[in-house]
């Protein structure tokens, strides 16, 4: 059926098109805006906490999910300088606050949307070298969109083991969405 794009428009869209408003959908309109919610009742030692060695702070995953963004969007696909330091995600502790965090990741993100707006179905099936390796512009996007996803739900399940809350993503209650199930 038909799905209206982002820009509210009552053209269809052509595959490549619907591929890439999900995209911009996902990464800004559910995944940003589930972080937003999750930093809303954490503290600041909260949002730096790691459950173990092996584990990560939401804080770093912000960085890391700032940084692959980074790194395959802009400069993968867009071509801007590759200035990532992943080893730096990682190795920060409550080196910004969670309103720095945010506004890093709602910049990039912006400037994500930017170049994910003006992709030509064509620019889609261009080969690019990422992190040594040959891939398409489509799976660029595609490993961008789930790393995000990936990432935002060990966020999710960071704040919910440190909260103890219900982050109250959905409008409907549990028993009225599945009873006729």
């Amino acid at each position: 059926g038909f799905v209206p794009p982002r820009d509210g428009s009552t053209t269809r869209m052509t595959p490549a098109r619907r591929f890439l408003d999900r995209s911009r959908t996902h990464l800004t309109d559910e995944y940003l805006p589930k972080i937003r919610r999750c930093l809303e009742g954490l503290s600041e030692n909260e949002t730096w906490y790691a459950p173990n060695k092996v584990s990560n702070s939401i804080g770093n995953l912000m960085l890391h999910l700032e940084g692959n963004l980074r790194q395959w969007i802009l400069h993968g696909v867009a071509g801007t300088p590759d200035v990532r330091d992943r080893e730096w995600e990682f190795r920060q502790y409550k080196t910004a606050t969670k309103v720095e965090l945010l506004a890093r990741l709602e910049v990039v993100l912006k400037e994500v949307d930017a170049v994910l707006a003006g992709l030509t179905e064509d620019e889609l099936l261009a080969s690019r070298c990422i992190q040594g390796a040959d891939v398409s512009v489509l799976d660029a996007v595609y490993h961008a969109v789930e790393h995000f996803s990936m990432h935002t739900g060990q966020i999710i399940t960071l704040t919910k083991l440190i909260s103890n809350r219900d982050l109250k993503f959905y409008r409907f209650e549990f028993d009225v969405a599945y009873r006729n199930w």
